[in-house]
């Protein structure tokens, strides 16, 4: 169920895992079958480069798929996240899984969905979120709806809501300013 938005900065405040689905969040969907074997995924570099800030400031990221992915592999492994699950088709066990693996908390963990398949995860952490084409069923139980699409900037700015929570927002931003001599 959607927060009132004075209430979202105080539940990013307490996120320590920003743990999110792959496909429709940090892809558009689109999956692409090779004829000759393998498959492709396009991946949004502004999402990526949020990630690698939140785990810059300590924040964990990581991802958990239902569907098994080279292509998902691949870009976790280039992101540096020791965060992945792939394969489960029952989300509810992997995340049980992973939380008790990790040492996290449900009240530790922002979620990012997009269809039904990650109800069962959405309803048991701390900040709920979903891209802004996730299925209607899914905005509608959500705290927070990003005003971005999947694979084009949901991700992104769900890390600067959580850090600009967190108070950290501004660090990075300032690590990137040109300085006068």
């Amino acid at each position: 169920m959607p927060l009132p938005a004075d209430q979202i900065p105080e539940r990013a405040r307490r996120v320590r895992l920003i743990l999110l689905d792959v496909d429709g969040v940090l892809t558009d969907g689109t999956v692409d079958i090779h004829g000759a074997g393998g498959e492709s995924k396009p991946f949004f570099i502004r999402d990526g480069l949020g990630m690698v800030w939140a785990r810059r400031v300590g924040i964990e990221v990581g991802l958990l798929s239902g569907r098994p992915s080279e292509a998902t592999t691949r870009r976790a492994a280039e992101l540096g996240l020791r965060i992945v699950s792939q394969g489960g088709h029952d989300k509810r066990e992997a995340f049980a899984t992973l939380l008790a693996t990790h040492g996290f908390t449900t009240g530790d963990v922002a979620y990012m969905g997009d269809d039904l398949v990650d109800l069962p995860v959405l309803g048991q952490v701390g900040l709920s979120t979903a891209p802004a084409d996730a299925v209607e069923d899914v905005r509608s139980r959500v705290h927070w709806v990003s005003r971005h699409p999947g694979g084009r900037g949901a991700v992104r700015e769900l890390v600067e809501l959580v850090l600009s929570a967190q108070g950290r927002w501004a660090d990075i931003v300032d690590e990137h300013l040109v300085r006068e001599s």
